[in-house]
């Protein structure tokens, strides 16, 4: 059943409810009214079309591997930035699963980048890592 056909069947039972006397058949409307809505709920919505702006590669990468892995195709428009990236999904699914899911990994994927360019950093370049001390004069020597 389509999304309209559900829609137009709502309306009905809705007009049968309103024009009926009886507490039995009210009952019933009620019900069916109450199933109908259901399944409305249930039908997909209306795709939507996102633009995100991902300047980190790393980021970038992860998002469109994860607006793969779910069966989107990510896409920029003409002139757009190659940071940019577009994806026409249901609202409630970026809402509730793909950006919550990429928040999440990007911060696994940001700490473990930070980890390992402090490791390598430390063990090729220097072990001292901390950053540099604040001086109110330029130093002499």
């Amino acid at each position: 059943m389509t999304r309209d056909e559900l829609i137009e069947k709502i309306k009905k039972v809705e007009a049968l409810f309103l024009g009926t006397d009886s507490k039995g058949e009210m009952n019933a409307a009620l019900g069916a009214l109450d199933r109908l809505t259901a399944q409305l709920d249930q039908l997909p919505g209306e795709p939507v079309e996102y633009k995100f702006s991902l300047p980190d590669p790393w980021k970038r990468q992860l998002f469109l591997a994860l607006v793969r892995r779910h069966g989107l195709k990510p896409y920029r428009r003409p002139r757009q930035r190659h940071t940019t990236v577009m994806v026409r999904a249901e609202k409630a699914f970026v809402d509730t699963i793909l950006w919550p899911q990429f928040l999440e990994l990007s911060k696994l994927l940001h700490t473990y980048l930070d980890e390992a360019t402090r490791d390598i950093i430390s063990q090729s370049v220097h072990e001292n890592l901390a950053d540099a001390v604040e001086q109110k004069q330029l130093p002499l020597d």
